[in-house]
Formats: structure tokens, C-alpha cells, sequence
């Protein structure tokens, strides 16, 4: 018996003339590149199912990316007929490669994306297929109106595993518009310094107090919390089955988008201010204090698998890099529900000093692409006088991993960071861990609110125009 919702699909391209038998592996393809998501593929009366089965009629002439750098094969109209019936859309393979004790890698395009894929031609078998047959529904004919509308060549690229095996799970990347150069950066799961950030990993520095060395299995399975649960009250911040406990997750959110004046820290020399003017610095203008989880370590007794061990053991996610329709670029959704309190993935890049970053910013000319860099200044009004190689940041442009690609909104973003301290007990560095703050249903873009003061011109980090959508953005302001 067929599916209803492989019975309706096959009902939308039979309106187009286009036989069932030649439907039936390019809907398995995309349910298998969608993670069976069907909205994906119902969306705008089945437009990326239409897409993709005149993209499989084209040209086998396919060239490779040179360093994400299109190369596309033109033909000309008159071609259409002859080349429509040479290409089926190709299995999806496997791209994935582990690289043994190597975490980074620089994505190629030779191994790593699929066929570039004209639609012109498809776009002509459309009108022949349409005028040899009648009784076309209103919304074949606006999904024939949206193709032959559509003068410019669409690209639909597909990359398998952007991570390539080094992460738990595959993340793909698909651009269904195909008017985006495809990002170029280094994939990275873990952080790494640039050059003089100072990050002091030791075994001596974690002392026996601050360790459960003691325990054994799940830390979370005993009835007494053991020391790693003192940083959040004598609890531990997990549940059981893996989410942020609701109170904890409403403090924290609570924190960042109401903030109260005794929730900020104040430094008395402030690298920020520092970076603007190094002479004459003004006074800091406050830092807010973090809620931090700490996890279970290396010097614990307990096993990888501990219920304190959450954003360590890496993604567990099904997600998807993708070609946004608001005009935001990349964005990144999920492939499946993620209930509330959800651990996505850990904002990952280059640490820098305060300075580097300055300097970094200065040497851009403000047409080029980057990514919005992260403070780590969740407890820099702990210290009178902070170092600068103590003054940390992250910065994802060059090197990082899919968070990378997730967006800025004001306020009511999906998503939440969170510090948590792993391998080493001050707060000059910690890891950036982002969670749901509801639940999100699959196929939603997932958003994060930067914290950025679209006011704050003297900034080091120049806000950018803010497309985020949400009816609380700050950012109001500046574009009336």
C-alpha cells in the first residue's frame, strides 16, 4: 500500500507529466538527504521535489569546485531535449573520512560536493511536458510560474559531511537556491589557539577537591551529588535523560534577557575599553556574570558516559547547514525535535587575545565575510588587572565548527549559550555550549542572540544590519 504522502507527491508531478517510475528514486534521495523530513519536501506544493527531478534530466557535464570557486556548464537552449534524457539523479554517497589524530579539516569540494546542476534545461521539458497535457491544478501551474519565471541558472549543491567523519555525527549542506559562494573555512571540533592566548591544561591545577575521583559509573545514578555538582548549587545542571534541568535553564535565561544591575561585574582596567583607546581608557561599562556548569573530567573516577559529561562527548544531533530565503546567508536547522534543555553544539574556534581580535578587525575592509567572534568575559571582574593573554576570545572565520553558520535574533532566539568549565578551573577559558530554550521541531532554523548592542558604535566589533525577523529586535531603530 502506498504512503499518502508518497501518493500526494506522485499526484503534483503526474500534473507535470512526469511519470511515476522516474519520481520514485529522486523522492527516495531526498528523503534520504532530508532525514525523512516531508515538510522539506512538500514546502512551496513540492518545489524541491520538481527541482530535483528536472535537475537529474540535465547535462552530465559536470565540473569540479576548485576552492569552492564555480565552474558551471552552459548550454544552449536548443540543447534541452536531447541532453534532458542523459542524467538520473545520483545516489547520495557517502563523503565522510575520519583523519586519525587530526580534529581539523579543510573541506574539499573534489571529495566532499555533489554536482552543480542546471535547471535550464528543465525548465523546457516543463513547457513541453505542459502543453502536451490538460487539467494541470492551480498549484502545478505557480510551481511552473516559479520555474520558467526564474531567468537565472539554479544551482542545488549538496555536500554530505561538512564535519568529514570528525564529528559523532554527519552534518550536511545543502543549497537549494544556489546564489551563495559555498563557505570556506577550516572544520574544526575543538578549539585552538591562534598564537598568544593563554590556556593552562593541567592535571596539578585541578585540585582533589574539585574532582570526583571517587566515583564510579554515572555520577548522576548516586543519591549524594559528588563534588562537580558544587559549581550549580549541589545539583548537577542534567537530567537523567540528557536536557538542562528547568531551573537552572530559567535562571540562565532569566540572566541574559533580564538582566538586573547586580548581575554585571565591573573591571577596573577593561581590555575592551583597552582595544578602543589604549592611552585613555574609558571606565567598563560591566560584564555579566554566567551561570557555569561544570563537568565531570579526565581526573574523575566515572565513566565518558556520565550523565555529567554532556557537551564533551560532542554533537548528537541530526543537523543541516543550509542557503536561507530571509536574505541571512547560511543558517543551520535541525533534522529532528529537540525537547527543551537540549545540548545543539559547542561554539567553537580560534581563541584569541582581546588584541588579536582587535587587530583582526582592523585589517579587514568591511566587504568581506566573517563571523561574529565570542568574549569570553564571563568572570573577567574577578581580577583587578587582567592580562591580555588572559582576555579571551573566540573567533570562527578561519577555523570552527558548524555553529559557525547559526544565526543571530533578538531576544526570543532558540537557543542559549551557556559556559561551562571542562579541563580548567578559572574562567579565562571555558567551552560555549548552546541549548534549546523550548522545544524546537524539526526542520527549524535554529537562532542564538549574540548579546550585541546595536547602539554601542565605539564597539570593537562592529555590529552588522540585523535581519533576524523577531518582533523584539533591537536593531529596530536603525532601520527606520
Amino acid at each position: 500500500m502506498v504512503n499518502e504522502r508518497v501518493r500526494k507527491a506522485f499526484t503534483a508531478t503526474r500534473a507535470l507529466g512526469i511519470p511515476d517510475q522516474e519520481v520514485k528514486p529522486v523522492l527516495k534521495n531526498l528523503l534520504k538527504l532530508y532525514d525523512k523530513k516531508w515538510e522539506l519536501i512538500e514546502a512551496e506544493d513540492y518545489r524541491a521535489l520538481i527541482d530535483a527531478y528536472f535537475e537529474s534530466k540535465e547535462d552530465k557535464l559536470i565540473f569540479p569546485l576548485q576552492g569552492f570557486e564555480e565552474k558551471e556548464n552552459v548550454v544552449e537552449p536548443g540543447q534541452s531535449s536531447r541532453l534532458s534524457k542523459q542524467l538520473r539523479l545520483q545516489e547520495l554517497e557517502d563523503q565522510a573520512s575520519s583523519t586519525k589524530g587530526n580534529a581539523s579539516q579543510i573541506l574539499s569540494p573534489e571529495e566532499s560536493v555533489k554536482p552543480m546542476i542546471n535547471l535550464q534545461q528543465g525548465v523546457k521539458v516543463l513547457h513541453e511536458k505542459d502543453s502536451s497535457s490538460s487539467g494541470c491544478s492551480n498549484s502545478c501551474n505557480k510551481v511552473e510560474q516559479q520555474l520558467v519565471t526564474s531567468e537565472r541558472k539554479r544551482l542545488f549543491r549538496i555536500i554530505s559531511d561538512i564535519t568529514k567523519g570528525t564529528e559523532n555525527v554527519k552534518i550536511s549542506l545543502v543549497d537549494e537556491i544556489g546564489n551563495q559562494d559555498l563557505p570556506k573555512f577550516i572544520y574544526m571540533r575543538h578549539n585552538v589557539i591562534y598564537q598568544k592566548a593563554y590556556v593552562h591544561v593541567s592535571m596539578a591545577r585541578v585540585a582533589d577537591e574539585d574532582c570526583c575521583s571517587g566515583c564510579s559509573g554515572d555520577c548522576l545514578s548516586v543519591p549524594i551529588p559528588c563534588a562537580c555538582a558544587h559549581e550549580t548549587g549541589g545539583e548537577f545542571a542534567y537530567t537523567p535523560e540528557g536536557q538542562l534541568r528547568e531551573e537552572f535553564l530559567r535562571a540562565c535565561m532569566s540572566m541574559k534577557m533580564e538582566p538586573q544591575e547586580h548581575h554585571f561585574v565591573y573591571c577596573q582596567d577593561c581590555p575592551l575599553e583597552k582595544s578602543k583607546n589604549e592611552f585613555k581608557p574609558e571606565k567598563c561599562k560591566g560584564h555579566l556574570v554566567r551561570k557555569f556548569i561544570k563537568e565531570c573530567w579526565i581526573k574523575c573516577g566515572c565513566e565518558m558516559q556520565c550523565g555529567n559529561r554532556v557537551v564533551q562527548r560532542g554533537i548528537a544531533c541530526k543537523l543541516q547547514v543550509f542557503l536561507t530565503r530571509e536574505g541571512k546567508g547560511w543558517g543551520l536547522r535541525t533534522l529532528q525535535d529537540l525537547p527543551k534543555g537540549t545540548f545543539v553544539c559547542e561554539y567553537v574556534g580560534e581563541i584569541l587575545t582581546n588584541t588579536e581580535l582587535y587587530n583582526r578587525n582592523m585589517k579587514r575592509s568591511g566587504r568581506e565575510r566573517h563571523t561574529y567572534p565570542v568574549t569570553l568575559d564571563a568572570d573577567w571582574g574577578s581580577e583587578k588587572v587582567l592580562r591580555d593573554e588572559d582576555a579571551l576570545c573566540l573567533e570562527a572565520t578561519f577555523c570552527g565548527n558548524v555553529a559557525r553558520f547559526i544565526n543571530h535574533r533578538c531576544f526570543d532566539a532558540n537557543l542559549i549559550d551557556i559556559p561551562v568549565e571542562v579541563e580548567t578551573p578559572d574562567r579565562h577559558y571555558y567551552h560555549l555550549a548552546l541549548f534549546t530554550t523550548r522545544d524546537v521541531r524539526a526542520s527549524e532554523e535554529l537562532t542564538w542572540d549574540y548579546g550585541i548592542d546595536f547602539d554601542d558604535h565605539e564597539h570593537p566589533i562592529k555590529a552588522f544590519h540585523c535581519c533576524c525577523g523577531s518582533k523584539y529586535c533591537r536593531d529596530i531603530n536603525r532601520k527606520g
